[in-house]
């Protein structure tokens, strides 16, 4: 094969991972934007500005030196659990108090990356195949709920037409799988947005309005929204939120590990965890929000079998460039949320299934791996799925509570620590092998 036929080739597949991200990258700025009441204007800065810094922090997680980078295939984007209490902690503080915090988080990470490095012995198989089984379980009925058209409240929600749209895509991506070879097997997921976003243009469903309201260029500006401002509780909340995102991408990262054959070290981790405090300090400066390891990648890492980190190149590089150009960013905002949950429908299984492949490698016989499972799948997926138990709790309570992530992530941590203690066996279990 020539060199521009792969280059060409890992392009397309870089795409691929630009746009099974790109849902999960926009809604955090969307969701935010929308909670501290931005108008048009800050809107757009800050989708556009969240675009290009999420290619900017893969890039220095792709980039493996001495200081940091963990060298895996992965793609890093806006942590979704930050959602709620950025909201809250801008809504009391002020917006300057999010970046604040969000910029003295990201320094206690890059300072605590070596000690937590060495605690890896909290996540062996039991533990970060757990959380990643909630991961993906847990993004299912995302997927589900935009498969109706995203919105429970419209007239057209779960119409025939948002349903037939959504099986197409199911079914393009179920027919390449099985029925192609080689390279256009391993776009499938590509294929099926595609070809469900052409179908959709013929249904008139196509809307292309964000296209030509957003603006041309976009230069990014730091302190944006003016200048941080440091308030210890809203810095100690994030810090949490910072360290619950590192067990995310901690299972990530063994994820990927176990994808592509590669055993992930304690040097890895330290570099890995670095580069995500780096980004998370970036973040803070040019006004996104923190970063994790984007879990619905890993799920196209194993469906596209495609194991390098050139195609991860390419899709930081377009995710700068549509940073930088909203009307071309626009561009895959077209894509129906029918369409788009077709897609992630198999995507987010292909993760719950990794963390059930990943579980696999425990000791299965062991009735204490078992309670561990149980418990934390338990808590993990019945407590996102009804937040408001917890509505007579504090508020900052609520915001741990009604995340099924981070409750799944401590749960497991907890009752392996009470199950197991940290024994020897314990600790070589830690690093994935083949």
């Amino acid at each position: 094969m020539s060199k521009s036929n792969q280059t060409g080739k890992s392009a397309v597949l870089g795409l691929q991972h630009l746009l099974a991200m790109y849902a999960g990258a926009v809604a955090v700025p969307l969701l935010i934007g929308t909670g501290l009441n931005f108008n048009q204007e800050q809107m757009t800065y800050l989708i556009s500005i969240d675009i290009f810094m999420c290619g900017v922090a893969t890039l220095l997680q792709l980039t493996v030196n001495r200081f940091f980078g963990i060298g895996l295939p992965v793609v890093l984007g806006c942590a979704i659990q930050a959602v709620a209490p950025l909201i809250l902690i801008g809504n009391k503080n002020g917006i300057g108090a999010i970046y604040g915090a969000i910029i003295a988080s990201g320094i206690f990470i890059v300072l605590i990356a070596g000690f937590f490095s060495k605690i890896k012995k909290l996540f062996p198989p039991i533990v970060t195949g757990t959380v990643i089984t909630v991961i993906g379980l847990t993004l299912i009925p995302v997927a589900v709920g935009k498969m109706g058209g995203g919105d429970p409240s419209a007239s057209n929600f779960g119409d025939l037409i948002n349903l037939g749209l959504a099986f197409i895509t199911i079914f393009l991506i179920i027919g390449t799988q099985i029925f192609a070879r080689g390279f256009m097997k391993s776009v499938g997921v590509l294929i099926g947005l595609i070809g469900g976003t052409l179908i959709a243009a013929v249904l008139g469903q196509v809307d292309l309005s964000a296209i030509s309201a957003a603006p041309t260029f976009h230069v990014p500006q730091p302190f944006y929204f003016g200048k941080p401002t440091f308030d210890i509780w809203s810095i100690l909340l994030i810090i949490i939120i910072s360290i619950v995102s590192l067990v995310e991408s901690t299972g990530v990262y063994f994820a990927l590990g176990d994808i592509v054959e590669k055993p992930v070290t304690e040097d890895d981790l330290k570099r890995g965890y670095r580069a995500e405090g780096l980004a998370v300090i970036l973040g803070g400066i040019f006004n996104t929000f923190p970063y994790t390891g984007f879990s619905q990648n890993v799920g196209l890492v194993q469906l596209s079998g495609i194991k390098t980190r050139q195609p991860i190149y390419f899709s930081a590089f377009f995710l700068i460039l549509l940073g930088l150009f909203p009307k071309v960013g626009a561009m895959a905002q077209v894509i129906p949320e029918s369409v788009l949950g077709g897609g992630m429908l198999v995507m987010f299984g292909m993760v719950a299934v990794q963390g059930m492949k990943m579980l696999s490698q425990a000791d299965l016989a062991d009735e204490k791996n078992l309670l561990i499972i149980t418990v934390s799948i338990g808590f993990g997926l019945g407590f996102n799925m009804l937040p408001g138990l917890f509505n007579q709790l504090p508020e900052t309570v609520q915001m741990f509570t009604g995340n099924g992530i981070v409750i799944s992530s401590l749960t497991a941590i907890i009752l392996n620590l009470l199950c197991h203690g940290l024994t020897q066996e314990q600790k070589r279990a830690v690093v994935i092998q083949k």
